[in-house]
């Protein structure tokens, strides 16, 4: 078995209240919906689980400022839930699950380079590829693929990583991160324009745009990543693949516009072990961000972990 799937129950806890009466669709069903598929399709068996630990300050404040670490921190409420930003709910076990789920990268990391042909998902919540140095947004608290990316290349001293967003909404949290960071090589496509209105023009030369328009389906999105990311992937050889994996790109997410299947994020996912395998000893390491719809999500997710695998 070369699949690790990483969680923690604490991710489950985390509450965004709700919205006009209905469950927010950030919510823990998400997580739930994910592992009755993979137990359905027979697919759990085959996993190795691994337990998300906290974050620690130190792999955080390789991304964010300290000051942001400790209003987050200060803003958890006893009882309740508050308003850390438009998008961003705090209740009382938000740090917790916020803490896994950027700590859930970091034991991916580890657990892939421990050995060739690894490969890891994360299952977690709160997403993170909205949140910058020094902000928290569109449900995100830590930016937990760059935590994952900075581990990798101070912990282990690798010199290539490519980030691979295939979310509906851009990830400028993360953008603005590695902006400028030749050692990254930033691969992202998403809705546009759509929140968060950003992404086009890029902010630097290691940040690979590809900006769609609403009701794009699976082969044009397909001609375009493949115009705008493989070559590029390819020359710059990465040592390790990260992904923000976003799943309301699906066609039957209300979230956003854009038309992708099950087959389109399975093809993707197959290019890019291909392309680890040439060039990471195979190793991926592969984070859940978007995806609302449940049973959606869910049959994404077991497409993506399926590919992952092969």
């Amino acid at each position: 078995m070369n699949l690790a799937l990483v969680s923690h129950p604490d991710c489950l806890l985390h509450n965004n209240g709700s919205v006009a009466g209905m469950p927010h669709p950030e919510n823990a069903g998400r997580l739930s919906a994910i592992q009755d598929q993979l137990i359905a399709q027979g697919l759990d068996p085959w996993l190795i689980h691994i337990d998300a630990p906290e974050a620690t300050r130190a792999q955080l404040l390789r991304v964010h400022e300290a000051g942001y670490l400790d209003e987050v921190i200060d803003s958890i409420p006893e009882r309740g839930i508050v308003h850390f930003d438009q998008d961003v709910a705090l209740g009382p076990d938000s740090l917790k699950a916020a803490l896994r789920a950027a700590g859930s990268g970091v034991a991916a990391v580890d657990w892939v380079m421990a050995a060739t042909d690894r490969r890891a998902f994360c299952a977690i919540r709160p997403p993170g590829h909205h949140a910058g140095p020094r902000k928290a947004a569109g449900f995100c608290i830590f930016n937990n693929a760059a935590v994952a990316t900075y581990h990798a290349l101070e912990q282990y001293g690798l010199q290539r990583i490519a980030i691979v967003d295939f979310d509906v909404h851009h990830g400028d949290g993360t953008e603005h991160i590695v902006a400028g960071d030749p050692r990254i090589l930033f691969c992202s496509s998403f809705q546009h324009p759509f929140y968060p209105y950003s992404g086009v023009p890029a902010r630097a030369d290691n940040c690979l745009p590809v900006p769609l328009a609403q009701g794009t389906r699976g082969p044009d999105w397909r001609t375009a990543v493949e115009a705008a990311w493989f070559a590029r992937l390819e020359a710059f050889a990465p040592e390790l693949i990260v992904i923000s994996a976003g799943f309301d790109s699906h066609l039957q997410d209300d979230m956003g516009g854009l038309g992708l299947v099950e087959a389109d994020f399975a093809w993707l996912t197959g290019v890019l072990v291909r392309l680890a395998e040439r060039h990471a000893q195979g190793r991926i390491v592969s984070l859940l961000e978007g995806g609302y719809e449940p049973h959606a999500l869910a049959r994404s997710v077991a497409a993506h972990l399926t590919a992952l695998q092969e």
